[in-house]
């Protein structure tokens, strides 16, 4: 708990795109103080340049940890470092906000969870689209249209510069279908609240520039116990097509509903990240049929107001773990699904490297 008009003292771990934005969110709203800057490399000095200058900045995490006492650390490295960090600071008293996936295996990602419960502190993931009031029009929405789901998304990624720098330092140690596929997994459990029976997937490695045990492209597929089945592909990298890369569609017998990001599907935009979580408008088709098997209702579009940007979104997720902290919301739901989302993605990982299908327990 806090105690009142207390700010949350907050070490910033990885200054990244996400640690940047997370830490700007620190940095502007009320109710959080940031006690330090982390990273390797360069980026901490980037970003503290853009807050102003004030920030202590450190190259160690543990270091940083037992100097500045934080009450909470935002972690947004890569995913080989997240378990360690995670329990780490909650052997140390600490609340944990962790961008996905949870960690770099489904045991490691379990310790985590386990280590929150024994520390009796908040462990918040960064599931983006969890706080986009779209993404949750969406999700209802597709919920209207009867069972069996038919579920059709991906986000392939033309990434070059310094985001292609980015993803090849991600595929070390992920999969782009572990590392992204999360956020849809979790949204076609959302969807279906049904329980995943089965997995396949296939992976192409279209480059030498990442290791020879990962890929580069992935595409996944999963049967649900209600009978829904949903795919989701993605693709890193300069030689992926940015043609159709942002596919956000669902049916049902009762009809279908789609995401239609016109500006933020257009060429161009495939490693954007303000365009990835952007919906600009939803398409719902009715499948009724009149005497003469012609459709009896027209589509209807719901042209949406609130569209949060990227920063925005990460502004809405550090609300939510405030309030959770300060107000001591229960986040056991959240975290058994992040882990569940993250052993499916491992699953379909599994899937890529043995060329067989995979039953989920």
């Amino acid at each position: 708990m806090l105690i009142e008009n207390e700010n949350l003292k907050v070490l910033v771990v990885g200054c990244g795109n996400m640690g940047a934005s997370h830490a700007t969110a620190y940095h502007t709203l009320p109710g959080f103080e940031i006690c330090g800057l982390v990273s390797t490399g360069k980026s901490k000095e980037k970003l503290n340049e853009k807050l102003g200058g004030q920030y202590d900045l450190y190259t160690d995490f543990y270091e940083a940890l037992e100097i500045t006492k934080p009450d909470a650390v935002c972690i947004s490295t890569y995913p080989d470092t997240h378990e360690a960090y995670a329990i780490k600071s909650f052997e140390n008293g600490c609340h944990v906000f962790i961008e996905k996936p949870l960690a770099d295996s489904v045991e490691g990602a379990i310790k985590v969870a386990e280590a929150a419960k024994k520390a009796n502190k908040k462990l918040l993931v960064g599931y983006i689209l969890r706080y986009h009031p779209s993404w949750e029009k969406f999700t209802a929405l597709a919920q209207e249209m009867g069972k069996p789901l038919v579920m059709r998304m991906n986000l392939n990624q033309q990434s070059h510069g310094p985001k292609w720098t980015v993803h090849r330092n991600l595929m070390k140690s992920l999969s782009p279908i572990v590392d992204c596929a999360v956020h849809y997994i979790d949204i076609m459990c959302q969807m279906t609240r049904s329980k995943p029976v089965q997995v396949s997937a296939i992976g192409a490695r279209l480059t030498n520039d990442i290791p020879e045990w990962n890929y580069n492209y992935g595409q996944l597929q999963i049967r649900f116990e209600d009978g829904s089945v949903g795919w989701y592909e993605a693709g890193w990298g300069p030689m992926v097509s940015d043609n159709a890369f942002f596919i956000k569609d669902v049916f049902g017998p009762k009809g279908s509903v789609s995401i239609t990001a016109k500006k933020a599907g257009a060429a161009g935009n495939s490693d954007n990240i303000d365009a990835h979580t952007k919906t600009e408008s939803i398409k719902i088709h009715h499948a009724d049929l009149d005497a003469n098997d012609e459709f009896s209702k027209a589509d209807e579009w719901v042209d949406l107001t609130d569209e949060p940007d990227h920063q925005e979104l990460c502004n809405r997720e550090q609300r939510y773990f405030l309030k959770a902290i300060a107000e001591d919301i229960d986040l056991t739901d959240a975290t058994e699904d992040a882990v569940n989302s993250l052993r499916i993605a491992f699953a379909c990982d599994e899937s890529v490297k043995t060329g067989e299908m995979i039953r989920l327990d």
